[in-house]
């Protein structure tokens, strides 16, 4: 067992685990759409149905998600890489020329994607050098037929089936 030496090993240790990659979006005060990429939505409750993620207290669009009543999560499909890079950069380039809809709430939809959960904003809790956002499902709508966009060891791959062998 290692003990955590920087937090670069801790980063590359933690990358090990394969993790699902989608898009948080919101609508900022003024009414612009504001998204990034995140990789650390998951369940939290089925009742009441709850969701959550994580936002780098230092995120350039950190205040558009702590101050809005509501926020959508698009799970990205494998062959979306390019959207996945495109809001993990610190530009302003956010939803100009990409497919994408009004939701409920004016939020931002990416189309094409796995999955959109649309969320009222619940709880805001301290992680560290994260804030830990609560989200009270809202609205939900999945294609189940389109494989996810997956993140290990620092790059995007495509989830594969592996054949079971039967013995016997």
């Amino acid at each position: 067992m290692k003990t955590c030496q920087t937090q670069r090993q801790l980063r590359t240790a933690l990358g090990q685990c394969a993790t699902g990659v989608a898009v948080a979006s919101a609508v900022t005060g003024d009414g612009r759409p504001v998204g990034m990429t995140i990789n650390s939505f998951g369940a939290l409750s089925l009742d009441p149905p709850l969701i959550l993620w994580c936002l780098r207290h230092e995120a350039s669009r950190g205040a558009a998600f702590t101050e809005a009543d509501h926020f959508a999560i698009n799970v990205l499909a494998a062959g979306q890489a390019h959207l996945a890079r495109r809001f993990a950069t610190w530009d302003d380039s956010g939803f100009t020329d990409l497919a994408w809809h009004p939701g409920p709430w004016c939020l931002p939809l990416l189309d094409g994607v796995l999955g959109v959960f649309v969320c009222r904003r619940s709880q805001l809790l301290d992680g560290g050098d994260h804030l830990i956002l609560i989200g009270h499902l809202e609205d939900y709508e999945v294609a189940a037929e389109r494989q996810p966009l997956i993140f290990h060891g620092g790059r995007y791959r495509a989830l594969t089936d592996i054949p079971v062998r039967v013995s016997g």
